[in-house]
């Protein structure tokens, strides 16, 4: 642990002029006086720390020494591609191998190029969650995690339905969907079956002893992209048929599925030649969620089918008119 800690603290040193006590005993989570004795240590082994007094003082490396200790190990190198995803890296557990692989990287720049990590986190930031969400970290997602870094096989069991499943899978990749964690693997029962399934269903998941053989057609970004389309259109298993005014049709995608309403007005006829309103037939999820997106369109929709889903949009106008007919 002690040693560790030297490290970091000589590759802190090396990547910046000179850092204060308190400046190093917050990046190192230690005391002042823990980092007092750390500089000695290290001048007792031979790293030339100085300490300047006074109010403006701290800690530097004298003469331009620079530590060999840059070498990058597997899973720091591994974490660095991902640390632009700073809450993905701490809920996988990776946080800690982030930041000794940034401060190797740090060190092992010219001078000149010592400040590119901090330039680039004071410009650029990824937020994953969507607005008015809260989102939770899924308990089992560092075992996971290990797993799919280490091509171990997991024995998961997970819910379905009223019912606890079990299954041994071989954990091929983790996406991050709108703070929301998917695990993507294959079944170990059925090699040619490839699923999706969210962490925070997991009841409980082992590692297995062995280890598998990935396949190497597989690809991470175009599996997630085509599984994600097929489970859009699956939930799209109703039809609606609607007009829509010029301003309709421009909010049409923000209000229901982009994909279905860019396809829906691809494919619909021209604008009637009076008005400019366009009759399309809009696949939706089931006529209860088409009420409640149509609706937020309000007097640039008309629901030309089914009748009963016109039914409701006439109701919910008399309501309106007599609502707002009130002095």
């Amino acid at each position: 642990m002690r040693a560790a800690r030297l490290i970091k603290m000589v590759l802190l040193l090396q990547s910046r002029p000179s850092m204060t006590a308190a400046e190093l005993a917050r990046e190192l989570e230690v005391s002042e006086r823990t980092v007092t004795r750390d500089a000695q240590a290290l001048s007792e082994a031979g790293v030339p720390v100085y300490a300047d007094r006074g109010r403006a003082g701290g800690y530097r490396l004298v003469g331009g020494y620079r530590t060999r200790l840059t070498g990058l190990a597997r899973s720091e190198a591994e974490a660095l591609f991902l640390s632009g995803v700073p809450g993905a890296l701490r809920e996988m557990g990776l946080e800690d191998a982030a930041s000794a692989a940034r401060l190797k990287v740090s060190a092992a720049l010219m001078p000149s190029l010592s400040d590119a990590s901090r330039a680039a986190a004071q410009r650029f930031h990824l937020d994953a969650p969507g607005w008015f969400t809260e989102p939770r970290t899924p308990e089992l997602l560092p075992a996971v995690a290990d797993a799919v870094w280490d091509d171990r096989r997991l024995l998961a069991r997970y819910r379905r339905g009223d019912s606890d499943v079990e299954r041994e899978l071989e954990p091929y990749g983790l996406v991050l969907k709108a703070g929301v964690w998917y695990l993507c693997a294959r079944v170990t029962a059925d090699l040619d079956s490839f699923r999706v399934y969210r962490i925070d269903r997991f009841t409980a998941v082992e590692p297995c002893s062995e280890r598998f053989v990935r396949d190497p057609d597989f690809g991470l970004p175009a599996f997630w992209e085509e599984r994600a389309e097929q489970f859009a259109r699956s939930i799209l298993r109703a039809e609606v048929v609607v007009r829509l005014s010029p301003d309709g049709a421009r909010r049409l995608p923000y209000a229901v599925d982009p994909a279905a309403a860019r396809e829906a007005l691809e494919d619909a006829g021209g604008p009637d030649a009076d008005d400019g309103w366009v009759t399309v037939t809009l696949p939706v999820e089931s006529e209860e969620v088409a009420h409640s997106q149509l609706a937020g369109l309000g007097p640039d929709v008309e629901v030309l089918a089914p009748e009963s889903l016109r039914a409701r949009f006439t109701g919910d106008a008399r309501r309106l008119a007599a609502l707002y007919d009130r002095p």
